[in-house]
């Protein structure tokens, strides 16, 4: 196997290990008061978008370094992973628990059982925000003509993760009451989703430094060229 091959399994493993450790730790969620409009508090929601990003900077190093098939592969493997691992997990809380069992059902139950409608929300959101962030990657690369790396890197990003915000949220929590029975309005999940964006696209800036580490690593350490742009 090649340097370059290899290169590419690494970043697919990592890429679904990020994937499904987002998905996996979704359920779990944060507060942190940002700031207010209109009434509305901005906080943040999943700790699952603390690894999710990771997912958008391997997307972009593997478009950048093996185009847009290869990096529509790597998002459909992280779709089959994820889809399998929903299976595998609804099987395990199926299976009867044992009396010795140091985990009993109900908090099994209580971890994993509101992946259900989780997974299909993020699934949904990770599938249209990946395919996005791949086409509009290559768009900003060709007029760019391979130049500015942090512009279509991040500009990939405020178009993707702002569909991939508004999709999760809305799946997640359209008819779904909050802690005093009331239903959350549109307004309210708009908030959420806003909420998920900002600080997903911060997270995006952050890791921006990284992409000009990784790239400048593979470039010089393992010698792997980025391809020009494709037409």
């Amino acid at each position: 196997m090649s340097t370059r091959e290899r290169l590419f399994v690494s970043l697919t493993a990592v890429f679904v290990t990020a994937l499904l450790v987002a998905d996996l730790t979704g359920g779990k969620f944060f507060r942190v008061a940002l700031f207010q409009v209109g009434g509305y508090e901005f906080v943040t929601h999943s700790v699952g978008m603390l690894s999710f990003p990771i997912t958008f900077l391997l997307t972009d190093l593997i478009n950048d370094f093996y185009g847009k098939r290869a990096a529509r592969l790597v998002t459909a493997i992280g779709l089959g992973c994820a889809a399998l691992t929903f299976v595998l997990v609804y099987a395990g809380r199926k299976i009867p628990v044992a009396g010795f069992s140091p985990i009993s059902q109900d908090d099994f139950d209580a971890v994993f059982a509101m992946s259900n409608r989780l997974y299909i929300a993020s699934l949904t959101a990770y599938v249209v925000g990946q395919l996005t962030d791949i086409w509009m990657f290559g768009v900003i690369k060709r007029w760019t003509q391979g130049r500015l790396v942090w512009l279509r890197a991040t500009g990939s990003t405020v178009v993707s993760q702002a569909l991939d915000s508004l999709l999760v949220t809305y799946i997640l929590f359209a008819g779904v009451a909050d802690a005093k029975g009331t239903v959350l309005d549109p307004g309210a999940i708009l908030v959420i989703a806003a909420t998920g964006y900002i600080l997903k696209f911060v997270l995006a800036l952050a890791l921006t430094p990284v992409l000009y580490l990784g790239r400048w690593l593979i470039r010089t350490r393992l010698g792997v060229q980025p391809l020009p742009a494709e037409s």
